[in-house]
């Protein structure tokens, strides 16, 4: 069967217009908000001058800060960097030889994570099809959070309503900047429980989805989610890994590694996997062991929805699942914010370019960080295997989660001692726990526990969820990306003309 049968009108995988009053009035819209549209293809090299950015706050709702939804963003996120913002962990923070490279998402505009980028790749190719009107529809975001506010912030930009779904139990710091970005409390819903409980946020959305003007944008079933990262994401990572060669002529990328999330991230892996033979690995709470061990339960690594495979995860492509706990990326937020934990640091080798990074750092940035260091040691890694990871978004999101940990584990202060015992715990030594190397009956049923999620519970047809198996669906979703592309160019040539 073809790729694309029976997915477009639930998934937006539209390649032509379906509706031109609709598309029309998108024109307008974006007429009279001053928008152009970058192509999947801008967000993966970006122009230097295509849009004026001169003045333009990357915190504001401006149109021209969709030219900034890229991983090209200096630290300043005002300017652009001929290399995508990055930091290599050194063995004296990792406790491997194997370089850990992780790239920066807090240097994305508006939420700082770069979940931004997801948003605006599953929003795009609506609006140029004619599936979204900005002028009626209502744009819903379900997230565990950063999706969520990229949702808003590209709504914002387009001047209609963003609705954010996610779970009350998240940081206070996501509910602070949707209160700021949105005017209308009820664009915000918060629904029952916190990381875990993906499932209350899609019966969230089936009940909204009741109202035709509201557009479900859902990431962990958007292929352009997907396809984002498979063009900017992988795009970004050669880069730096071309970057490094210049002084490592020797090494190689070895492995990708990404938080689960709504598996979006990690689609950047396949490409990479092609060209360079790179295995991917996917992070999860060990409190929620979902892919791993077919558990549950809660968990803190905000960012990671569990309890489900998400439907854009290519399951099959996929070669090690690692569990981190909650535990260590709560401490270590804790650990490299305070004064005596970066003392500690300082005193074990690591260097005052990387210190200055710590910030950078968030949750599951962590977890990321960690579940490397276990897939360099469980694969024998060396100095010229380089793993490339991602840092989601930096602790600022999180300050918080790290004061209740504080008081919580801490007694409310954090000294010479507390960091040394953190640091045995969980950087001093380096395991392989909660790790698997998948076979192919693991992948098998890792797979098949999507079918309750998506077949059961959310209706997708059997043939399209069977389909999702087999490697030629996800290189024939890259046909789209061209088509998407030629539509949004001649989108931005109408908002021109108007």
């Amino acid at each position: 069967m073809s790729v694309f049968a029976d997915i477009p009108k639930k998934f937006g995988l539209e390649t032509e217009v379906v509706d031109a009053l609709t598309r029309n009035q998108a024109v307008q819209r974006c007429a009279e908000m001053g928008i152009r549209l970058p192509t999947f293809a801008e967000l993966a090299n970006p122009p230097i001058s295509k849009a004026d950015l001169t003045g333009v706050d990357p915190d504001t709702a401006h149109p021209n800060n969709l030219w900034r939804v890229h991983w090209f963003n200096d630290a300043s996120r005002s300017g652009r960097s001929a290399i995508p913002g990055h930091v290599i962990i050194p063995p004296a923070l990792s406790g491997v030889q194997s370089p850990i490279i992780m790239l920066l998402g807090n240097r994305f505009p508006m939420i700082n994570a770069h979940k931004v980028l997801a948003a605006y790749c599953c929003l795009a190719p609506r609006l140029v099809t004619g599936q979204f009107d900005p002028t009626r529809n209502r744009a819903v975001w379900p997230s565990t959070g950063n999706y969520a506010r990229g949702g808003v912030a590209i709504s914002t930009i387009m001047g209609c309503r963003g609705v954010a779904v996610l779970p009350e139990g998240m940081s206070a710091e996501r509910f602070e900047w949707l209160q700021r970005w949105t005017s209308d409390p009820a664009d915000v819903i918060r629904t029952p429980g916190s990381e875990s409980n993906v499932k209350e946020i899609y019966d969230a959305c089936n009940a909204l989805a009741a109202d035709e003007t509201n557009v479900i944008l859902n990431q962990f079933c958007e292929y352009g989610n997907h396809l984002g990262h498979v063009t900017a994401t992988a795009t970004a990572v050669e880069q730096v890994l071309e970057h490094y060669l210049t002084t490592h002529p020797n090494a190689r990328l070895a492995g990708f590694v990404s938080a689960s999330g709504s598996a979006g991230t990690l689609g950047a892996g396949d490409p990479l996997k092609e060209r360079h033979g790179s295995v991917i690995g996917v992070v999860e709470a060990l409190e929620c062991p979902t892919l791993l061990y077919n558990g549950y339960g809660e968990h803190n690594i905000q960012g990671i929805g569990d309890k489900h495979v998400p439907l854009i995860h290519n399951v099959t492509n996929t070669d090690i699942v690692v569990a981190i706990s909650d535990q260590a990326t709560d401490q270590l937020g804790v650990m490299f914010s305070a004064i005596e934990g970066r003392r500690w640091l300082a005193e074990q080798g690591v260097g005052d370019q990387v210190m200055a990074h710590l910030d950078d750092l968030g949750y599951s940035s962590i977890a990321n960080m960690l579940a490397s260091a276990k897939i360099a040691t469980a694969l024998d890694f060396g100095p010229e295997d380089v793993i490339v990871t991602i840092a989601t978004d930096g602790a600022a999101l999180y300050n918080s989660e790290t004061a209740k940990t504080l008081a919580s584990e801490f007694g409310g202060s954090f000294g010479a001692d507390d960091a040394a015992a953190v640091s045995n715990r969980w950087l001093s030594e380096v395991d392989t726990d909660h790790l698997l190397h998948l076979s192919e009956r693991d992948r098998n049923r890792v797979f098949n526990l999507g079918y309750f999620t998506w077949v059961e519970q959310q209706g997708v047809a059997l043939a399209h969820f069977d389909a999702r198996r087999d490697q030629s669906f996800w290189q024939s979703l890259r046909e789209l990306l061209p088509i998407w592309d030629e539509l949004i160019a001649e989108f931005n040539a109408r908002v021109a003309q108007r």
